[in-house]
């Protein structure tokens, strides 16, 4: 045996690389299988499909019943369960999955919201201290009704200042 086959043999302490298996040859976009299954799960909650459904039952049961030679299901109707049953089997999991994603939009939503009631009472409280301090400030001023009040009171007290001094007269000429 030659050095090269030896370095040609796998080493068996040594993991292999990846392996062309099943889950890679299924690589689906996770948000187009989401989609999808959003979309199956809104149809499959609408009037239109019960309609459909009901109307394909009743179409089944009856030719299966009242037309001798079409009985491809008779009484039982083991194959109509049979369709009912894939048709869970299939339904139940996309809509669990268009739950799930209802709910991660719901989650960050919720965080959104969060954030902006948290900026929201930041900014009102920020605007209360604002208002505080006009009023404040404000308090401080003198307002139209104190400034009247004392030029009343100054042109009152000067009227009567007026009235206790004696007048003077004027000389005639």
């Amino acid at each position: 045996m030659s050095g090269r086959a030896v370095a040609d043999t796998p080493r068996l302490d040594v993991p292999r690389g990846r392996t062309r298996g099943v889950g890679s040859f299924l690589r689906l976009n996770p948000d187009a299988v989401g989609r999808f299954a959003e979309g199956i799960a809104r149809f499959l909650g609408t009037g239109r499909f019960l309609a459909v459904q009901t109307i394909i039952v009743v179409v089944w049961i009856a030719l299966n019943v009242a037309v001798v030679q079409l009985r491809w299901d008779p009484y039982p109707f083991i194959l109509l369960n049979l369709a009912f049953s894939t048709q869970a089997a299939y339904a139940a999991p996309l809509i669990l999955l268009a739950q799930n994603r209802q709910a991660d939009r719901d989650r960050v939503q919720a965080e959104e919201d969060r954030s902006r009631a948290a900026s929201t009472r930041a900014d009102t409280e920020y605007l209360a201290r604002e208002l505080a301090s006009l009023r404040v400030a404000v308090g401080e001023l003198a307002t139209r009704d104190f400034i009247r009040s004392e030029l009343s009171r100054v042109t009152s007290e000067e009227g009567d200042d007026r009235r206790d001094r004696p007048r003077r007269r004027d000389p005639v000429t």
